[in-house]
């Protein structure tokens, strides 16, 4: 029983295999030939059911078939391999290229918000500067307030020790101007501080929200594990799959017309085997005597 299911089963994944080449190919061929997509589709389908054909037609009738019709046949397989590879190469690649473009969109946002940033925190660098000069200049005003002590020798020959007007209202006007200055940077620095909190977070929320992060996720993973550009990785992949994808399709219709050659010679030889055992059992007549 399992003997006469394995080529049905060898069979189907021979024509899913071929149906999703032939898919990926002529899609991509399609892409590949936009101003002709339809006619494109056409002629790509039909070549690769030719494929398959070729490829059975070899396997059935190589040796009755004729030498030059036989080469011809194995070379167009051969090319119609390479054609269906190209195309689903092209498919492939299209769509790496659509997420790309993306990830380059998102890329460039990011670099416009992490330039905003950087300009930000320049800005914030000369406040904070100017913030502790003035918190230099208020302390020492103060002080300066505090110790505004003249001292003089009277007629009399006493010390009198008194304060300067003048140079307390200097002072004074000093210390007013410099705690208003200090007022207004603070106000700037907290200002500062919350956009570029505020470009952190849009910047986190347009990492985390894109979906290309996701899809290209692993291959980053493995181009920075590598050390190689996440293009070669993908190109790279993308040969793995093309030399893998078409010439395992006709590896298995191979394999499938294979299998049922050798079904359909186990039932003949079980035929065989019912006929003599018949021709044992018929019963043999003895004259009388």
């Amino acid at each position: 029983m399992k003997s006469k299911i394995l080529p049905w089963v060898i069979a189907f994944a021979a024509l899913s295999i071929s149906a999703s080449a032939a898919f990926y190919s002529v899609t991509g061929l399609s892409k590949l030939f936009a101003g002709a997509s339809f006619a494109v589709i056409l002629m790509t389908s039909s070549l690769e059911f030719s494929k398959l054909v070729i490829a059975s037609l070899l396997y059935q009738y190589w040796g009755s078939l004729n030498k030059i019709l036989r080469t011809y046949l194995s070379i167009a397989c051969v090319v119609l391999i390479l054609i269906t590879s190209i195309g689903i190469y092209g498919f492939l690649s299209a769509a790496y290229q659509q997420t790309a473009t993306l990830e380059g969109n998102i890329s460039s946002q990011i670099e416009l918000l992490e330039r905003k940033k950087t300009n930000y925190e320049e800005q914030l660098a000369v406040y904070v500067d100017e913030k502790t000069n003035i918190n230099a200049s208020v302390t020492a005003l103060r002080g300066g307030l505090s110790n505004n002590v003249v001292q003089y020798t009277n007629a009399e020959g006493q010390v009198i020790t008194t304060t300067s007007s003048s140079t307390r209202r200097a002072l004074e006007k000093q210390l007013d101007q410099a705690i208003e200055r200090q007022t207004i940077i603070n106000g700037k620095v907290d200002n500062l501080n919350q956009q570029i909190f505020d470009l952190d977070s849009e910047i986190v929320e347009v990492q985390t929200s894109s979906e290309t992060t996701s899809e290209l996720g692993p291959l980053k993973y493995v181009s920075g594990l590598l050390g190689v550009r996440m293009d070669k990785v993908v190109n790279y992949l993308l040969l793995i799959i093309v030399f893998v994808f078409d010439p395992l399709a006709i590896s298995l219709v191979l394999a499938a017309n294979f299998a049922f050659t050798q079904l359909k010679v186990k039932n003949n030889k079980e035929d065989e085997i019912k006929v003599v055992e018949k021709i044992i059992e018929v019963p043999v007549e003895t004259e009388k005597i």
